[in-house]
């Protein structure tokens, strides 16, 4: 039966009637928009926005009155083994964050208190993988929080009620021994996540799924098929995937991913004959359908585990064009522009490395390559297997044009040895070769903290640290920095100068991301704190007293007194 709709009825109600009769089309408007916009209050995703940048616009906390900062409140994990190694997220006055074995909490951002909590029910192979139990971060959008476990599925949970709205199984984690632990991207409608890989003898991508429904959308497969990439059957178990968290141009309607290391990482000669294609390279994705528009392989035949699977590609503009900044594990730093991936510059952040003698900063090409091939007699390799940085991330404050990023100096002695790929009955370790830490040449290990031009590398400022720092930056429009160390002191530097402005000791220490944000009008700064993660297993060989610096995985929240 037909009907009419009367003239006399008011605009009001009819309005009213056109938005329920469309429940979906709202939140999926108001989901992209918000995300979209940068309200200041909030730090609404891993980076807090897609340019990487993790730099905070709020300035009530500066330079002048950090000194003043006190403890707002603390919360407890309740998970501690491989501390924290998440970012928290904050939106309209609440935080969410993930800790170890895929716990999640919804927390009242200005008090602490506890909204709501997830505990994953979790498959018990969990409990024998290598990437685990931590996990470095969540999504939000359209009502919900979505994360990776580490049985390789994806989850979204209502934001209010902390309730499952969906799952969706990816990866078979108890065949490929591979799971999610980085923080999934929204884009548009959907969720963009990489998966662990690279230590395997399997082939790793990089996922989309809708953030509706959890159906998936499209993959990419990090291990290119191509016989010339990957001589013999070698691309079977290339490794690859892309862990970490990309970077969005909505400009250029581009995902930017770095990829993992291929396996085994090590090559006795043979092993993997070729460029080993897409390993170790910087992609440019169309998030709608997956289809790659350029990449950059950053290390061909990537013989040292210097993956580019780190923790940010930064999106800024400078002189008129469009750049991409990228830090390759290795210490080196590749610009590109962003459009179609040409090399702009590459610069070292590292002062001390051997794997090459350069890289050309016009070509990127590797010169004067320093491979470990020689099986069974240890080769000297600067810098070790964490990289001249971990995955942790730096931050760019756009006020100083400055980057804020920490480097490790360390070194090792590689000992390669061939090694039969195990997949039946799941994928087992795929190494080919073993390491120990090293001081560098005529001195002592080291790490630092410097404020660096992204696109030249010129050095401003720098701090040194006994133990090389493996825990992310944080900048802010208060011109400071603030970063935690591995002894368990977050300190806020001045972002001109790295003078010292303010410290405190949490007990344990950081490996996870740092963010600010305002609730109510008053801004808090949150460091998460908990040392652990593998990295940290490299640190006895040099600092035997490290083995026993304490765990922990608590959420510190300060603001001013």
């Amino acid at each position: 039966m037909r009907t009419r709709m009367s003239r006399s009825l008011p605009l009001t109600l009819v309005l009213l009637g056109i938005a329920l009769a469309l429940p979906s089309l709202a939140p999926a408007q108001m989901g992209a928009s918000r995300l979209l916009s940068d309200d200041p209050n909030n730090w609404p995703m891993y980076h807090r926005t897609y340019e990487s940048h993790r730099y905070s616009p709020l300035g009530q906390i500066n330079k002048s009155n950090v000194k003043d900062l006190t403890v707002a409140w603390v919360h407890q994990s309740g998970a501690v083994l491989q501390g924290l190694e998440s970012t928290p997220i904050v939106i309209d006055g609440v935080m969410y964050y993930i800790a170890s074995n895929n716990r999640v909490f919804a927390l009242d951002a200005a008090t602490g208190k506890e909204i709501w909590h997830y505990y994953t029910k979790l498959d018990p192979i969990t409990s024998t993988l290598f990437f685990a139990p931590y996990n470095r971060g969540v999504a939000a959008g359209y009502g919900k929080i979505y994360f990776g476990t580490l049985d390789g599925r994806v989850i979204a949970l209502d934001m209010k009620t902390g309730k499952e709205a969906w799952t969706t199984t990816l990866l078979d984690t108890k065949k490929c021994s591979c799971n999610f632990t980085g923080a999934p991207l929204v884009v548009k409608d959907k969720l963009i996540l990489g998966q662990t890989a690279g230590e395997y003898p399997i082939q790793g991508k990089i996922f989309a799924v809708n953030a509706h429904n959890g159906e998936k959308v499209w993959e990419f497969n990090t291990i290119k098929d191509d016989p010339k990439s990957w001589g013999g059957d070698s691309g079977k178990f290339g490794g690859g995937g892309g862990w970490m968290t990309g970077s969005f141009d909505p400009a250029l309607n581009l995902v930017y991913w770095g990829t993992a290391n291929p396996a085994p990482d090590y090559d006795w000669g043979g092993a993997r004959p070729g460029d080993n294609l897409y390993t170790s390279s910087v992609l440019a994705l169309d998030p709608d359908t997956g289809k790659l528009k350029w990449y950059h392989q950053e290390i061909p035949h990537d013989d040292w585990d210097y993956d580019s699977g780190l923790g940010e590609s930064l999106i800024l503009d400078r002189d008129g064009k469009k750049l991409l900044v990228h830090q390759n594990k290795s210490g080196f730093v590749f610009v590109y522009d962003r459009t179609n991936g040409k090399i702009q510059n590459v610069w070292p952040m590292n002062l001390v490395y051997n794997w090459v003698e350069k890289i050309d900063p016009k070509t990127g090409e590797l010169i004067g390559r320093n491979p470990p091939r020689e099986v069974g007699k240890p080769k000297f390799i600067c810098p070790w297997i964490a990289g001249g940085r971990s995955w942790n991330s730096g931050s760019y404050n756009p006020k100083t044009k400055l980057w804020y990023n920490t480097a490790m100096e360390v070194c090792e002695e590689v000992t390669v040895e061939k090694q039969t790929p195990v997949t039946e009955p799941a994928a087992a370790l795929f190494f080919g070769g073993d390491q120990v830490a090293k001081h560098p040449p005529g001195g002592e290990a080291y790490g630092h903290l410097d404020a660096r031009d992204p696109v030249t590398g010129e050095r401003k400022w720098t701090v040194h640290y006994k133990y090389p720092p493996i825990g992310s930056v944080l900048s802010t429009a208060g011109g400071i920095v603030v970063h935690g160390d591995v002894e368990g002191v977050v300190r806020a530097y001045d972002g001109d100068t790295g003078e010292e402005l303010w410290h405190f000791r949490t007990g344990s220490g950081h490996r996870g991301g740092p963010i600010s944000y305002s609730v109510n009008g008053k801004q808090y700064i949150a460091v998460p704190s908990g040392l652990g993660s593998l990295v940290l297993g490299l640190y006895p060989a040099l600092w035997p007293e490290v083995e026993h610096f304490p765990a922990g995985s608590a959420m510190f929240v300060f603001t001013l007194k």
